[in-house]
Protein backbone atom coordinates (compact mmCIF):
# COMPACT_ATOMS: atom_id res chain seq x y z
CA UNK A 1 0.00 0.00 0.00
CA UNK A 2 1.06 3.44 -1.15
CA UNK A 3 0.68 5.76 2.52
CA UNK A 4 2.78 8.10 2.74
CA UNK A 5 3.52 10.33 5.35
CA UNK A 6 5.23 13.90 4.51
CA UNK A 7 6.13 16.66 7.69
CA UNK A 8 3.75 19.02 7.86
CA UNK A 9 5.55 22.59 7.57
CA UNK A 10 4.83 26.03 6.45
CA UNK A 11 7.15 25.71 3.33
CA UNK A 12 5.41 22.30 2.32
CA UNK A 13 1.78 23.45 1.26
CA UNK A 14 0.75 19.71 0.14
CA UNK A 15 1.71 17.83 3.41
CA UNK A 16 0.01 15.49 4.67
CA UNK A 17 -1.19 11.66 3.92
CA UNK A 18 -1.48 10.00 0.47
CA UNK A 19 -4.16 7.80 1.10
CA UNK A 20 -5.70 5.51 -2.42
CA UNK A 21 -9.26 6.91 -3.81
CA UNK A 22 -11.07 7.85 -6.86
CA UNK A 23 -13.21 10.63 -7.42
CA UNK A 24 -15.27 10.83 -10.99
CA UNK A 25 -18.61 12.20 -12.82
CA UNK A 26 -20.36 12.07 -15.63
CA UNK A 27 -21.75 15.41 -17.83
CA UNK A 28 -23.64 13.33 -20.00
CA UNK A 29 -27.42 12.81 -18.69
CA UNK A 30 -27.90 8.68 -19.02
CA UNK A 31 -30.74 6.97 -20.15
CA UNK A 32 -31.54 2.55 -19.79
CA UNK A 33 -32.11 1.20 -22.72
CA UNK A 34 -35.84 -0.11 -21.00
CA UNK A 35 -37.71 -0.38 -18.27
CA UNK A 36 -36.73 -3.00 -15.42
CA UNK A 37 -33.52 -3.30 -17.20
CA UNK A 38 -29.67 -2.87 -15.39
CA UNK A 39 -27.79 -0.29 -16.77
CA UNK A 40 -24.18 0.81 -15.86
CA UNK A 41 -23.33 3.96 -14.90
CA UNK A 42 -20.96 5.75 -17.32
CA UNK A 43 -18.21 8.43 -16.01
CA UNK A 44 -16.76 10.64 -18.63
CA UNK A 45 -14.59 12.69 -15.95
CA UNK A 46 -11.84 11.65 -14.05
CA UNK A 47 -11.67 14.39 -11.25
CA UNK A 48 -8.69 12.50 -9.02
CA UNK A 49 -7.13 9.09 -8.73
CA UNK A 50 -4.37 7.77 -6.79
CA UNK A 51 -4.38 3.98 -6.39
CA UNK A 52 -7.10 3.21 -8.72
CA UNK A 53 -7.42 3.61 -12.29
CA UNK A 54 -11.04 4.65 -14.44
CA UNK A 55 -11.17 1.56 -17.18
CA UNK A 56 -13.01 2.77 -20.12
CA UNK A 57 -15.32 -0.08 -19.74
CA UNK A 58 -16.54 2.83 -16.53
CA UNK A 59 -15.30 0.18 -13.39
CA UNK A 60 -13.14 1.46 -11.01
CA UNK A 61 -9.79 -0.65 -10.77
CA UNK A 62 -8.39 -1.17 -7.01
CA UNK A 63 -4.76 -1.32 -6.68
CA UNK A 64 -4.53 -1.98 -3.27
CA UNK A 65 -6.47 -3.96 -0.66
CA UNK A 66 -8.06 -2.55 1.82
CA UNK A 67 -11.86 -1.32 3.29
CA UNK A 68 -13.05 1.27 1.19
CA UNK A 69 -15.92 4.07 1.73
CA UNK A 70 -18.06 4.37 -1.73
CA UNK A 71 -20.02 7.30 -2.00
CA UNK A 72 -22.25 8.06 -5.21
CA UNK A 73 -24.84 10.42 -6.41
CA UNK A 74 -27.04 10.62 -9.96
CA UNK A 75 -29.16 13.54 -10.31
CA UNK A 76 -32.20 11.75 -11.41
CA UNK A 77 -35.42 12.41 -12.85
CA UNK A 78 -38.80 11.84 -13.55
CA UNK A 79 -40.66 13.38 -16.41
CA UNK A 80 -43.83 11.05 -16.63
CA UNK A 81 -47.23 12.14 -14.65
CA UNK A 82 -46.52 8.80 -12.45
CA UNK A 83 -44.07 7.90 -9.43
CA UNK A 84 -41.52 5.95 -10.55
CA UNK A 85 -38.70 3.90 -8.99
CA UNK A 86 -35.32 4.23 -8.97
CA UNK A 87 -33.02 1.30 -7.94
CA UNK A 88 -29.10 1.34 -7.61
CA UNK A 89 -26.64 -1.01 -6.15
CA UNK A 90 -22.88 -1.89 -6.96
CA UNK A 91 -21.18 -5.01 -8.17
CA UNK A 92 -17.07 -5.75 -7.39
CA UNK A 93 -15.84 -8.72 -10.30
CA UNK A 94 -19.07 -8.17 -11.83
CA UNK A 95 -21.08 -9.91 -8.84
CA UNK A 96 -23.83 -7.95 -7.06
CA UNK A 97 -22.67 -6.62 -3.76
CA UNK A 98 -25.10 -7.93 -0.62
CA UNK A 99 -26.91 -4.88 0.68
CA UNK A 100 -25.45 -2.15 -1.47
CA UNK A 101 -29.40 -1.97 -3.72
CA UNK A 102 -30.92 1.86 -2.51
CA UNK A 103 -34.42 2.45 -3.66
CA UNK A 104 -35.14 5.82 -4.19
CA UNK A 105 -38.83 7.29 -5.10
CA UNK A 106 -39.17 9.93 -7.33
CA UNK A 107 -42.81 11.80 -8.04
CA UNK A 108 -44.45 12.82 -10.61
CA UNK A 109 -43.70 15.11 -13.06
CA UNK A 110 -44.02 18.78 -11.77
CA UNK A 111 -45.46 20.61 -15.07
CA UNK A 112 -44.57 19.39 -18.96
CA UNK A 113 -41.42 20.81 -19.25
CA UNK A 114 -40.47 20.27 -15.26
CA UNK A 115 -39.41 17.06 -14.71
CA UNK A 116 -39.53 16.03 -10.94
CA UNK A 117 -35.50 15.82 -9.98
CA UNK A 118 -33.40 14.81 -6.49
CA UNK A 119 -30.27 13.54 -6.02
CA UNK A 120 -30.02 10.01 -5.17
CA UNK A 121 -27.49 9.71 -2.81
CA UNK A 122 -26.00 6.39 -0.88
CA UNK A 123 -23.00 5.25 0.49
CA UNK A 124 -20.74 1.91 1.98
CA UNK A 125 -18.14 0.90 3.48
CA UNK A 126 -16.82 -2.97 2.34
CA UNK A 127 -13.52 -4.41 1.73
CA UNK A 128 -11.68 -4.90 -2.06
CA UNK A 129 -8.66 -6.72 -3.31
CA UNK A 130 -6.15 -5.56 -5.24
CA UNK A 131 -7.26 -5.73 -8.83
CA UNK A 132 -11.09 -5.52 -7.70
CA UNK A 133 -13.42 -4.18 -10.38
CA UNK A 134 -16.35 -1.84 -9.02
CA UNK A 135 -19.13 -0.39 -10.92
CA UNK A 136 -22.03 1.29 -9.95
CA UNK A 137 -25.57 0.04 -11.62
CA UNK A 138 -29.22 1.66 -11.80
CA UNK A 139 -32.49 0.77 -12.73
CA UNK A 140 -36.71 1.53 -13.03
CA UNK A 141 -39.63 0.56 -13.53
CA UNK A 142 -40.15 3.06 -16.40
CA UNK A 143 -37.56 4.77 -18.28
CA UNK A 144 -37.59 7.45 -19.94
CA UNK A 145 -35.54 8.11 -24.08
CA UNK A 146 -33.56 11.00 -25.14
CA UNK A 147 -36.44 12.88 -26.86
CA UNK A 148 -38.95 9.75 -26.41
CA UNK A 149 -40.47 8.02 -23.48
CA UNK A 150 -41.54 9.50 -20.55
CA UNK A 151 -39.59 8.08 -17.21
CA UNK A 152 -37.10 8.25 -15.03
CA UNK A 153 -33.58 9.27 -16.33
CA UNK A 154 -29.91 10.77 -15.14
CA UNK A 155 -29.99 14.00 -16.24
CA UNK A 156 -26.76 16.11 -16.65
CA UNK A 157 -27.82 19.90 -16.86
CA UNK A 158 -25.45 22.92 -18.53
CA UNK A 159 -23.96 25.57 -16.85
CA UNK A 160 -26.54 28.92 -16.77
CA UNK A 161 -25.94 32.97 -16.57
CA UNK A 162 -29.14 34.01 -15.73
CA UNK A 163 -31.32 34.79 -13.61
CA UNK A 164 -28.26 34.14 -11.83
CA UNK A 165 -24.66 32.29 -12.51
CA UNK A 166 -24.66 28.74 -11.51
CA UNK A 167 -21.78 25.79 -12.97
CA UNK A 168 -22.75 22.74 -14.47
CA UNK A 169 -24.83 20.09 -12.74
CA UNK A 170 -23.00 16.70 -13.67
CA UNK A 171 -25.34 13.48 -13.87
CA UNK A 172 -23.80 11.35 -11.47
CA UNK A 173 -20.84 11.68 -9.22
CA UNK A 174 -19.01 8.98 -7.22
CA UNK A 175 -16.29 8.50 -4.76
CA UNK A 176 -14.29 5.88 -3.33
CA UNK A 177 -12.03 6.51 -0.61
CA UNK A 178 -9.48 4.05 1.79
CA UNK A 179 -10.65 3.65 5.13
CA UNK A 180 -8.71 1.13 6.54
CA UNK A 181 -6.33 -2.26 5.89
CA UNK A 182 -7.75 -5.30 6.09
Amino acid sequence: MSIVYYPTTPAAANAGLEFPHIAASSSVSQYAAAANTPTRVTWNTLESAKGFTLDPGNYAIAAYTGIYKISYGLQASNNSNAIHFLNVWLKVNNVDVDYSGVEFTLSARKSAGEPYSLLAYSSIVFPMNAGDYVDLWWASDQTATSGGALGVYLEAQPAITTPYIRPSTPSVIGDIAFVSAV
